[in-house]
């Protein structure tokens, strides 16, 4: 046994190293921002775990944040500032804390938390801040409504991937996914706008974060049909290629490396931060489930038109659409899928994803398969149910003719009245070529 003076050496030296060890100061390495349209983000890089106290000041409007036992690092500076700040300043407070004070153009609501270690990053402090004012409610109008009786648009929400503190998969050249994904998404924007009967929206149009669920939200808000989330695939072997169409499968996925990108999809909450106001019923969420089921069934009939169209503009991964548990996919009443444009892990791919023309063919491509889907399956009060409806009228009127040997489309063309461009379109026949006994619908004389 220790006596009373080994016993309270033993303690001294324990109370040394446990004050040497509260003495040593966390460091404050670095600050990013991130503006977004919903709110404004403060991303702190700390050395390890911190205490802080936040208040709000006022006259002029400013939030303070002190970081107790830390210190600025050697290569700390302040960033550029955006969205709803006006200016900040940082420095020491008193003998062992820092202090940021943040400059409002206008009230906020500020929130904060502390995320641990993930993926390629240490501790973070995170300082989200909202505007203070809140938006009156809009009430909901039905499509009749908001269409004024006329047919309207189909709505397609596309998802650029990432953003913000989440790059995503990065390329051999440094290239970042997030990057990628929303030049991708503008550019098929650009398309979707410019074709008949179609308007897009998209979940982000700058480099911030969103949460997974609010990504697909976003697209129930805006009443969207249609839900297409941009990625750039990556793996362990840089030699994997070709282009991907998903859709959810709650029951788990259809490989391994189907498992390990979901995986590391549905991480991205962990890299940019978990809201935790959102509280799921249960009731609501059972019910939500059973919606589900039957807006899977739509997602997998787009899918299937989307990666048919891009096959036809380079290599596919599988030929065929891929199942996996994204949380990015799971809305109850929205079809939806995922296309992973190329491997972002392989060179040559990586090289054609930052080339402006490549993307455009695939945005290209991603129409082509949409609007197939549409014209096969119009929503109800759209100008494609519309004009499927015309359609289906003039069939009913048309004619049936034979083709006989000898017979040329510009012949049944002439002797009918009508032009061979309109009997391709009545027919679905991709050129002007037939054949003895082929039946055509040929418009009413006169």
């Amino acid at each position: 046994m220790w006596g009373p003076r080994i016993q309270l050496s033993l303690l001294a030296g324990l109370a040394l190293l446990l004050g040497a060890a509260g003495a040593r100061a966390a460091e404050i390495k670095n600050l990013r921002i991130w503006a977004g349209p919903e709110y404004t983000r403060a991303v702190f890089d700390v050395s390890g775990p911190v205490d802080y106290k936040l208040f709000e000041l006022n006259k002029p409007d400013r939030i303070v944040l002190d970081i107790r036992g830390s210190q600025l690092g050697t290569e700390f500076k302040a960033p550029e500032v955006k969205g709803l700040l006006k200016g900040l300043r940082a420095g020491k407070q008193g003998k062992s804390d820092s202090r940021v004070v943040f400059d409002l153009a206008d009230g906020v609501r500020p929130k904060s938390f502390l995320l641990p270690p993930a993926d390629k990053f240490g501790y973070r402090l995170v300082l989200d801040l909202y505007p203070a004012a809140v938006k009156p409610a809009v009430p909901v109008k039905t499509v009749a409504e908001a269409s004024n009786g006329k047919a309207r648009n189909v709505i397609v929400a596309i998802d650029a991937g990432h953003g913000g503190d989440d790059p995503g998969a990065i390329g051999a050249s440094g290239t970042y996914e997030k990057n990628i994904t929303l030049a991708v998404a503008r550019q098929l924007k650009k398309r979707i706008d410019a074709a008949e009967g179609m308007t897009a929206v998209l979940t982000r149009d700058g480099d911030y974060f969103i949460p997974l669920e609010r990504r697909y939200r976003k697209a129930r808000e805006a009443k969207a049909d249609l839900f297409i989330s941009i990625h750039a695939d990556a793996f362990t072997k840089s030699d994997a290629r070709g282009s991907s169409v998903w859709v959810l499968s709650p029951r788990g996925a259809s490989s391994e490396a189907a498992r390990w990108l979901a995986d590391r999809e549905n991480r991205a909450d962990l890299v940019g931060g978990i809201s935790l106001d959102d509280k799921d019923d249960t009731l609501a969420k059972v019910l939500l489930d059973l919606s589900q089921g039957a807006t899977m069934g739509a997602s997998n009939a787009v899918a299937e038109q989307v990666h048919g169209a891009l096959r036809k503009i380079g290599p596919t991964h599988r030929n065929y659409v891929e199942r996996a548990n994204f949380v990015v996919l799971r809305s109850p009443d929205v079809p939806s899928i995922l296309i992973e444009t190329a491997f972002i892990s392989n060179p040559d791919e990586e090289a054609r994803l930052k080339n402006p023309v490549h993307r455009d063919k695939l945005a290209g491509a991603i129409l082509d398969g949409v609007d197939t889907y549409f014209r096969a399956s119009p929503p109800p009060g759209t100008l494609y149910a519309q004009n499927a409806e015309r359609a289906r009228e003039v069939r009913e009127k048309s004619n049936r003719y034979v083709v006989n040997r000898g017979d040329t489309l510009r012949t049944i063309a002439e002797r009918h009245g009508t032009s061979t461009a309109q009997l391709r379109a009545m027919n679905g026949l991709a050129d002007e070529r037939v054949r003895p006994g082929l039946v055509l619908q040929v418009p009413p004389s006169g």
